[in-house]
């Protein structure tokens, strides 16, 4: 039987900022299959903490309306919640409902 080592919880990941700009605290970090949220601001080639986990108000798609548990998606051109997968970075689901001329919206990440 093979035996499993603990390393950590895993809800905060160090991410190294490979890109052009700064991230800012609480700014959303795509991470290929979801999202995660600076914990602290990471300068371009620094490392920093990123949360895997929680809920987060975040801006979001003011054209559609979102059910409590709809699937959402981040829309990285326009830096905002979606449901429209195609293209976009799953973000988690809605915490709570969100009215079609809302423009953020409650989002469990993780």
């Amino acid at each position: 039987m093979s035996e499993a080592v603990f390393v950590q919880k895993g809800n905060v990941m160090d991410y190294t900022n490979g890109g052009a700009e700064a991230i800012a605290y609480l700014e959303v970090v795509p991470l290929l299959t979801r999202i995660g949220i600076a914990q602290e601001p990471i300068a371009v080639g620094a490392t920093g903490s990123v949360g895997l986990d929680g809920v987060y108000q975040l801006p979001a798609d003011s054209t559609a309306a979102f059910v409590a548990g709809d699937a959402l998606y981040w829309d990285d051109t326009a830096n905002k919640l979606t449901k429209t997968a195609t293209d976009h970075t799953p973000a988690g689901f809605a915490f709570a409902a969100k009215a079609t001329a809302g423009t953020t919206a409650a989002v469990r990440i993780g």
